[in-house]
């Protein structure tokens, strides 16, 4: 079972070189290159193959290069990545190159930072994980052909020189096509020594030199995503869902739809009913003419308001469970000259990705295919294969480029791909896109989880930090699912308090707590997950308690960090790059935040000044240091990305319950930043010869806080509920 396989491999080591074997096969005259590998703890087993053995690099006769990703792209820039670190050992021609998702192999595509035994996109972990396998398969893949070449030239392999696509030696040269396939029937080699990086050429450079090989299809609208697939008599299907998170079906009439022109049927599925048409519009109108009775009986049906206050009389209680304790922190207290404290709140989220969520399924001859934005492939081939009742190796996954998600696609229980199986099946295996509307998503999905901070910092006469405490409410994410026996222990789920149990402060006494709720309402991660909430709350407080303590923001964080140089280095950087302590034009103020998530240190500094009773952000100073950076471009893209995220959700976002009902239904009520708004952003990469770590997600806790902290500076105003646009903020 995951869970398990997640508890025993935490803190297992990353794969040597060594630890990799390696397969090659030939397939329709090409190569095809793979390893089978992955971190794992002595006796885990990895899952069985579903599917034939497929590589990760596969060469054809006609000198194309198709990299077999393991990761999906939603946007994030991953393909790219994955091909810069194939052909930077390869060296085939850009113009040959093409990325595909893989799927239904653990043993191959299964996420090393998660144990190798499953595969999935997540957690800002698609390069580390891909670092070191994906280089070692172009390199493979290179040497076998040059074997290959020098067999057939008669020439010694050493002197043979690869560029561009091209074999070469002396006055002769071939493409990698003209060698493939009998380059897959050499032996593979079992060492094969990996570039230095003072010899790279792709990795580490910018775009001038690499340009994102995937942006002309989607600049020029070729790309195509699961909401733009077309297949012969496929058929869209609208979702009615309950009203209320918990409600179930009763029985409904459908008679009307059903009459109406281009419809098919009306069909109950486990989560609601589908209204299938010949497309998208008269599905639609179909669906205003179906009723259905619902069974309320076990729903939510509290409002924000009262759990929210349900949140706070919790707070005020001792923790249920304890993430972290250091020192004796009511003797610290006890002894405090002065004590600091607030109350944080943060709302519900939607993850509000461009292309709302959608899945095509078919039926032929037992067999199921389905299009989707697949980031969990071997959980959704399985619930494929169980709603369709087939075996898995009957599942085919096309895994379609993503228009955004943000953890929205990564569902324990298929979700939409469920639906769309589901669906087809009952039609005779015809092809439906299941299409969920914006209103769909909004108010039938999954949320980054309401939370409360309460913070409480105690200071000697000297104005330093004694005791620090953090009481923690909200909803776990990982209760009731597979990942719950690995990632919640004692009590405490990790990704509620991730960004507040390890921090880079040295202060003496301090504890974090967390009582987890129960609340009928789907949470799921939000880009950055517990970090969006946690990096708010400890980066704002801070700045309340250096304030009190009468210190400069900078050097009050700078003092606490003497045992981690790394987050000092890029506080430093963003304080430097940014001008702190230098003058600002009138109506101008600084505000400073780090967080370190997914292994990156991210600091931002914000320059914003006040127009009405918001902050208008102009500026954004980004530091990180994410190791290796093997694309700078796609780096700084990143953080830009994450800091229009994130500052539109701490500035607008956010969901409303009414009586169990979610208010809000599309952009006009749940709001997010505008492209008028979005400051101008500087990003600063810290050079470093240390493993890659994640981006995706890192550049969106400290954004909240920076503005925060300008923001006082500015108004004299702290910001504790969020948004900023609540009421109780005017």
């Amino acid at each position: 079972m995951l869970a398990k396989f997640l508890d025993s491999t935490a803190g297992s080591p990353a794969p040597s070189r060594r630890g990799l074997l390696i397969g090659a096969a030939a397939i329709s005259g090409g190569l095809m290159i793979g390893f089978r590998g992955g971190a794992r703890a002595q006796g885990a087993k990895p899952a069985a193959p579903a599917n034939p053995f497929a590589g990760y690099v596969t060469i054809g006769a006609d000198n194309s290069v198709t990299i077999h990703s393991a990761h999906m792209d939603m946007g994030q820039g991953i393909y790219h990545g994955i091909a810069t670190l194939v052909n930077e050992e390869l060296r085939a021609d850009w113009a040959q190159i093409r990325v595909e998702g893989g799927w239904g192999n653990p043993a191959l595509f299964g996420n090393v930072n998660w144990g190798g035994a499953i595969q999935g996109t997540g957690g800002s972990t698609g390069m580390q994980s891909s670092f070191e396998r994906y280089r070692r398969a172009g390199a493979v893949a290179r040497q076998m052909l040059v074997n290959a070449a020098a067999a057939e030239w008669k020439v010694p392999a050493a002197e043979i020189v690869v560029e561009r696509g091209l074999l070469r030696h002396g006055a002769r040269q071939a493409p990698f096509g003209a060698f493939a396939a009998r380059a897959a029937a050499l032996p593979v080699p079992a060492d094969v020594a990996l570039r230095a990086p003072q010899d790279w050429i792709y990795i580490g450079k910018d775009r001038d030199v690499l340009p994102k090989f995937d942006s002309r299809a989607k600049v020029t609208g070729r790309q195509d995503f699961t909401i733009d697939v077309r297949l012969p008599g496929l058929l869209t299907a609208v979702m009615i869902h309950p009203p209320l998170f918990g409600a179930t079906l009763k029985s409904f009439d459908a008679a009307k739809a059903r009459t109406m022109k281009g419809v098919v049927d009306v069909v109950a599925t486990p989560r609601g009913l589908a209204v299938v048409a010949d497309n998208m519009w008269r599905a639609l109108r179909a669906r205003e003419a179906v009723t259905a009775e619902w069974d309320t009986s076990q729903a939510e049906t509290r409002s924000s308001e009262a759990l929210m206050a349900e949140y706070r009389a919790l707070a005020a209680k001792p923790g249920v469970a304890t993430a972290e304790v250091k020192g004796d922190v009511e003797k610290a207290f006890a002894g405090a000259a002065r004590i600091v404290e607030a109350i944080y709140e943060f709302p519900y989220l939607a993850h509000a990705a461009l292309e709302p969520m959608n899945a095509i399924a078919r039926i032929e001859n037992g067999r199921v295919e389905v299009w989707g934005g697949h980031q969990m492939p071997d959980i959704y081939q399985g619930i494929a294969a169980r709603v369709a009742g087939v075996t898995p190796d009957k599942v085919t996954l096309h895994v379609m480029k993503t228009g955004g998600g943000f953890g929205r696609r990564a569902v324990i229980d298929g979700d939409v791909v469920a639906e769309a199986v589901a669906v087809s099946r009952v039609l005779g295996g015809r092809p439906v896109r299941v299409q969920w509307t914006r209103e769909d998503d909004m108010r039938a999905g999954r949320y980054r989880p309401a939370y409360i901070h309460r913070l409480k910092a105690g200071l000697d006469a000297a104005g330093n930090i004694v005791a620090w405490q953090n009481h923690i409410v909200g909803q776990s994410i990982l209760a009731g699912t597979p990942f719950e026996q690995g990632l919640v222990r004692n009590g405490v789920d990790l990704t509620s308090v991730e960004g507040a149990q390890h921090l880079p402060y040295a202060f003496p006494a301090m504890k974090v707590e967390l009582t987890s709720t129960r609340v009928g309402v789907p949470v799921l991660w939000w880009r950055a997950v517990g970090s969006t909430h946690t990096a708010y709350a400890v980066e704002a407080f801070l700045d309340e308690v250096a304030a009190a303590a009468g210190k400069d923001p900078v050097q009050f964080r700078l003092a606490l960090m003497k045992d981690h140089p790394r987050h000092a280095a890029v506080l430093r950087l963003a304080a430097e790059k940014a001008g702190w302590g230098q003058p600002l034009p009138a109506g101008r103020f600084r505000g400073i935040a780090i967080a370190e998530s997914f292994e990156t240190i991210v600091a931002q500094v914000a320059e914003v000044s006040v127009e009405g009773n918001l902050p208008r952000v102009h500026r954004v100073v980004c530091a990180l240091d994410c190791g290796v950076a093997v694309n700078p471009d796609n780096i700084r893209a990143q953080m830009e990305g994450g800091i229009g995220f994130g500052l539109g959700a701490i500035l607008k976002s956010k969901l409303t319950l009414d009586k169990g009902r979610v208010v809000e239904g599309n952009f006009d009520g749940y709001e997010v930043l505008r492209l008028d708004e979005m400051p101008r952003v500087e990003v600063h990469i810290l050079p470093s010869s240390t493993k890659p770590t994640g981006v995706g997600e890192p550049g969106v806790p400290p954004i909240g806080p920076a503005v925060a902290n300008a923001f006082h500076a500015a108004s004299g105003r702290r910001i504790r509920v969020l948004p900023f646009t609540r009421p109780e903020n005017a």
